[in-house]
């Protein structure tokens, strides 16, 4: 079964990376133009992300109160912690717009957080079975895509180049395999791990969509007088989401 987990793993990670690029080649300059309001539109992709791990702390703690403590540790760590960690030192590629206040780390940790966790979901399915499986690899791998593009907007708006933000996104991607390895070597220590894993990402997917994504949509809103069309991108990635997850769901 190692051979299945490993490759569905890396597939995960080349089809999250693959759907960058692809994005970028495609739609790249009409993506720059438009990068105020894809934030938004990641905001509300995070946010359904945010919503569905609550929903899932429910299912393994029993109980929201079960998960919700570990929800709010992991906003006050990423509120309070990332205060004392130096900021990426980026440079701006000539003709990139400038820096915007999204904290880039704080998105690289939930991202990771969120990875690890489908990793285990991705081992236990297989052990379930192969079908099982391929069906939560094929799943993880379609919302993964959706989810990494979103972050990669805020990577962009947030002053990183499209290298920097395109090797920040792998590297969080391989995550999934400390989730695989970790639920297949230690399957039962691991489980103990889920809920805290679970709440940790929540809170600082609330975190970075209330305190980064939204109140920088509304400040460029303003700035520009386009409140309807950030709404409107936030209403299209909440649905888009929350279409993928309803009728896609994890296994």
């Amino acid at each position: 079964m190692l051979f299945e987990v490993l490759s569905a793993s890396v597939l995960v990670m080349l089809v999250s990376l693959s759907g960058k690029l692809l994005t970028w080649r495609g739609v790249g300059a009409l993506v720059e133009r438009n990068m105020h309001f894809f934030v938004s539109f990641a905001a509300g992709v995070l946010l359904v992300i945010a919503w569905n791990l609550s929903q899932e702390i429910v299912e393994h703690a029993g109980s929201l109160s079960g998960g919700l403590p570990w929800i709010a540790i992991g906003a006050v760590v990423v509120l309070v912690a990332f205060r004392y960690i130096p900021q990426f030192h980026h440079h701006h590629d000539k003709g990139d717009h400038p820096h915007s206040r999204i904290d880039v780390n704080r998105v690289l940790t939930s991202d990771a957080l969120h990875n690890v966790g489908d990793g285990a979901v991705i081992v236990v399915s297989f052990a379930a079975s192969p079908l099982l499986g391929i069906a939560s690899t094929v799943s993880i791998a379609v919302h993964e895509m959706l989810q990494e593009i979103s972050e990669f907007f805020v990577y962009r708006e947030a002053g990183l180049s499209v290298r920097t933000a395109l090797i920040l996104n792998f590297i969080t991607s391989s995550t999934v395999l400390v989730g695989a390895l970790g639920a297949y070597f230690l399957l039962e220590r691991f489980e103990a791990l889920e809920v805290p894993l679970l709440g940790l990402s929540v809170g600082s997917y609330l975190v970075i969509v209330f305190n980064d994504l939204i109140p920088h949509s509304i400040s460029t809103s303003i700035e520009s007088k386009h409140y309807a069309r950030h709404v409107a991108y936030f209403a299209i990635g909440i649905v888009l989401m929350g279409s993928l997850i309803t009728y896609l769901p994890h296994a």
